[in-house]
């Protein structure tokens, strides 16, 4: 069938939102109609460091309604409400023990541009295009296997959700499914993005006692405020690691580092207590450590966390249901844009105006 996707011709190139051909499901996947699909900074990540094969579709925070379901389908059917999560190959050692963020073929399903098989779903005047997270949601119709697929409550708003199959359950889950720290507990997030907010939330609802929120932005440090956050800093006017010493004493518990700034990895180290763990999960360059000093001295732990380490098929019900219970509104990280303002949602992501931006395809 014909679509309407955003293509990326090229590294660095603009999206264009041009026709497409979309080929019908295979047997153990479903064809979505996209309802919406958040913004992320993997897209942008994807779209400039030529880490995908390109021409491309974008896009990997898809929500939707199945329209089609392949003849092996059973626990999905027409009309079903989805959000659109990572590709794993379900049948290895980690996807098996229950960590398929880890999954050994994660970086070539997500990133290597075709379906597990090596096929395609996508083209364009006879050249195939190459496929994102398994899914290409920069569309208004996407073919997604159906492990992939997390069927919701149709009482909330489907428009709002696609952001919990990457980034909100990024922050989330590393607070909730990794680090999980003690009732009491003092932790740091170190950026209030999407990513960190999410951690914020996460952190009120396990009871820690310190939740600092660190960042450059005033505006977002107000939002951690309202989110959860005890206490906020500016890291531009402030000394981070004396200020977070001063409130816990003698450091935090646990950190969360969403930044990618190396400086901003190693504070996050240097603000830890003896025995403190952080975990990395923005996309990092090259840092230099001191291993004694930084790490091995005081028995800290820095920890490497893809997607929450979550289950989306068990973690994206439960954050709905905080949500409807007025425990997680990540709602307050959103801003709706139309498809065809592509361009504009991702620069007021960069800029920072807007939080999670979210497109809305067209009806």
């Amino acid at each position: 069938m014909d679509i309407k996707a955003a293509v990326t011709h090229g590294k660095g190139e603009a999206f264009k939102i041009e026709s497409v051909q979309l080929a019908n499901p295979e047997f153990d996947e479903i064809k979505v109609k996209i309802v919406a699909v958040g913004v992320c900074h993997t897209d942008v990540v994807a779209r400039d460091q030529g880490v995908v094969p390109y021409p491309i579709v974008l896009g990997h925070e898809g929500s939707g309604i199945i329209e089609t379901v392949g003849e092996a389908v059973t626990e999905l059917q027409v009309g079903d409400h989805v959000v659109l999560s990572f590709a794993h190959c379900g049948h290895c050692t980690n996807c098996l023990t229950g960590h398929p963020t880890v999954c050994k073929t994660f970086n070539d399903l997500n990133f290597g541009g075709a379906m597990e098989d090596g096929s395609h779903r996508l083209a364009q005047d006879g050249q195939e295009l190459a496929t994102f997270f398994g899914q290409s949601s920069f569309a208004t119709h996407a073919i997604v296997k159906a492990k992939n697929a997390v069927k919701v409550d149709p009482e909330v708003d489907l428009a709002l959700l696609g952001p919990l199959g990457c980034g909100i359950q990024t922050g989330a889950g590393t607070v909730l499914n990794r680090l999980k720290p003690e009732f009491g507990s003092s932790i740091v997030i170190y950026g209030a993005g999407a990513v960190g907010l999410s951690a914020v939330m996460a952190a009120k609802i396990t009871g820690c006692r310190h939740i600092i929120a660190v960042d450059i932005h005033d505006n977002r440090l107000s939002l951690a405020t309202e989110l959860g956050a005890t206490h906020i800093f500016n890291s531009k006017n402030v000394d981070v690691v004396a200020e977070v010493k001063k409130i816990t004493g003698a450091g935090s518990h646990y950190a969360v580092e969403t930044t990618g700034v190396p400086e901003v990895v190693k504070q996050s180290l240097h603000a830890l207590r003896p025995l403190g763990t952080v975990a990395i999960v923005g996309v990092t360059p090259e840092v230099t450590l001191n291993i004694q000093e930084d790490l091995m001295a005081e028995g800290k732990s820095m920890i490497g966390v893809v997607e929450g380490d979550s289950i989306p098929k068990v973690f994206i019900p439960q954050l709905i249901a905080y949500y409807k219970a007025g425990q997680f509104p990540f709602d307050k990280l959103t801003k709706f844009y139309e498809f065809d303002q592509i361009t504009q949602a991702f620069a007021d992501s960069a800029s920072g105006i807007t939080i999670k931006p979210i497109l809305k395809m067209p009806k």
